[in-house]
């Protein structure tokens, strides 16, 4: 009962140096993205080229995931922390002024690459930092954070394009970066590990590939079932815009669908690492996946309003409760030797379904109607789910295991 309490009070001790700066930059970046499409064909992109320029954030991570572990493991993750801030806020600075549709380009996979560096560093340390029986309430917390800004960003984008001009907005999510990044400086040293010296070379820690090729089994069966967590997810924000614009419903219906969606989302992600604390990962994951995939079946079935509205709600609820699933596996079996390396495959893993993800709907559609492609979008979410069922026990510990191995 005391260790929990210790560690409880511990874990708020981190609510403004960790918490804090995510739901900062989560803002900013939330009030951002909706508007690079419209920056792009501001700055003579056609439609085809603006997607591009959006899908830069995403390759950027892609791309930042391993440089990230590595970075982690030789300079610690306070330092990393603020350095990404600082890149993220210089990027948002010169996509504010520029007029060069390229120049935007680059602001953007930079920006990318910051968010992986930054994410990473925010995992490892909170991987570490927190004790495994209260892991899963730790790191859904930091998936709700992000949620909580991405969900108040858009609307302070849209005061600030209103009173000023899309530049303000960019201008705006630089300043959140520098504010995260000042709140980073905050963040106590972890218990027991000293700062990494260039000066030790008796000890080389180990390398990035040894280490991914050391743990490849994990990452190739576990890490699959992150992969298709995160397509699942990334697809829900796709797919329901398109299918309701189908539906003949206009942009402030499909907004007011979202907003109410984004709510039920926002009010589990608690819930949700209390339940994977208390009774085990399968207890989220499994029927995260399940729900998803039956929002993805149930889709085709819907022509209202009032429908869709219901299925997005059935959707957010199962991406609700799953909030922090992928970091908290990811801490799970995370090793004590070169773990920012380890974590940094395994973000890769999740990114490469983020991008992977939506891309099958445009997929699909190319030969079937977008009904078909829901249809098949809820078969893999339940393929996932039987593939959770058979990996998740595999390797994350049940809490008992938990108190048995802390005894």
């Amino acid at each position: 009962m005391t260790a929990e309490r210790d560690e409880t009070i511990k874990w708020r001790s981190l609510i403004i140096p960790i918490y804090g700066p995510t739901i900062l930059i989560s803002i900013g970046m939330g009030a951002v993205v909706p508007l690079i499409a419209l920056s792009a064909l501001d700055l003579g992109a056609t439609v085809a080229q603006a997607a591009v320029v959006v899908g830069l954030i995403g390759m950027g991570q892609l791309a930042g995931d391993l440089p990230a572990g590595a970075l982690a493991q030789r300079f610690g993750e306070k330092p990393v922390l603020l350095a990404a801030c600082l890149v993220e806020a210089a990027a948002m600075l010169v996509a504010s002024r520029t007029d060069s549709l390229a120049v935007l380009s680059i602001a953007v996979f930079v920006s990318g690459l910051a968010s992986a560096v930054f994410g990473l560093a925010r995992h490892a340390y909170l991987s570490e930092a927190v004790a495994a029986h209260f892991r899963a309430r730790a790191l859904s917390t930091l998936g709700g954070t992000f949620r909580i800004g991405s969900f108040i960003g858009p609307f302070v984008g849209a005061l600030l394009v209103e009173q000023f001009s899309i530049g303000a907005t960019y201008a705006f999510a630089a300043c959140m970066s520098l504010a995260g990044g000042l709140l980073s400086l905050t963040l106590p040293s972890l218990p027991g590990v000293a700062p990494v010296s260039p000066a030790d070379t008796a000890e080389r820690p180990p390398g990035l590939w040894s280490v991914l090729a050391r743990h490849r089994r994990v990452l190739l069966t576990l890490g699959v079932g992150v992969l298709l967590i995160s397509a699942a997810r990334a697809t829900r924000q796709s797919i329901v815009p398109l299918w309701a614009e189908s539906q003949g419903l206009d942009a402030s219906t499909v907004s007011v669908i979202f907003g109410i969606s984004a709510g039920v989302d926002m009010l589990l992600f608690y819930p949700g690492g209390a339940i994977m604390d208390r009774f085990g990962r399968m207890w989220v994951a499994l029927p995260a996946m399940i729900v998803l995939g039956a929002g993805f079946l149930l889709l085709p079935l819907t022509s209202s309003a009032v429908a869709i509205g219901l299925v997005a709600c059935l959707m957010g609820l199962g991406n609700g409760i799953s909030s922090g699933i992928v970091l908290t596996l990811g801490a799970d079996v995370a090793p004590d030797e070169g773990r920012r390396q380890f974590l940094g495959g395994w973000r890769l893993c999740a990114d490469l379904g983020n991008v992977t993800g939506p891309g099958l709907i445009s997929l699909i559609t190319l030969a079937f109607p977008l009904g078909a492609a829901a249809i098949a979008l809820g078969a893999i979410a339940w393929f996932g789910a039987g593939w959770l069922a058979r990996w998740v026990p595999a390797y994350a510990p049940s809490p008992a295991e938990e108190r048995v191995t802390a005894g």
